[in-house]
């Protein structure tokens, strides 16, 4: 059982990391409607590695909430893009200016969010997140 779920997570990830497009778009509204609303009822608690994201849709008005990994760093936190920057989360924050995360058991408000390169992104991460992401 264990195995199997390893083999799962590996696949998806490998899926995630190099397949195209296609493949990257049916993981996403896979997550979407399946993984995240099962994900969100442990995101942001103690010693669990997704953070919720809450977000107010630009043009609905709606409250969301989304799990993300965000790594805190100096000054705030960096979020994880896996699928790029056209997401409806990123699109609600940044039409917002903010949004509010609670990671680690604590509720965080955002503030002025801004995308990075990855190249900028990955020197302000530690050595565990740094080895994960690139």
């Amino acid at each position: 059982m264990v195995m199997g779920g390893i083999g799962f997570l590996l696949a998806f990830s490998t899926a995630l990391r190099f397949g195209g497009p296609r493949t990257k778009d049916t993981i996403r509204v896979f997550n979407k409607w399946v993984l995240n609303p099962a994900m969100l009822t442990v995101a942001g608690r103690h010693h669990w590695y997704a953070a919720a994201l809450h977000h107010t849709g630009r043009t609905t008005g709606r409250h969301y909430a989304t799990p993300v990994v965000a790594v805190p760093v100096e000054g705030g936190y960096v979020v994880a893009l896996p699928y790029g920057e056209d997401v409806d989360w990123l699109k609600n924050v940044l039409a917002k200016g903010g949004a509010t995360l609670v990671f680690d058991g604590a509720t965080h408000e955002l503030v002025s969010p801004e995308v990075i390169d990855a190249s900028a992104a990955l020197p302000l991460l530690d050595a565990q997140h740094r080895k994960v992401w690139q």
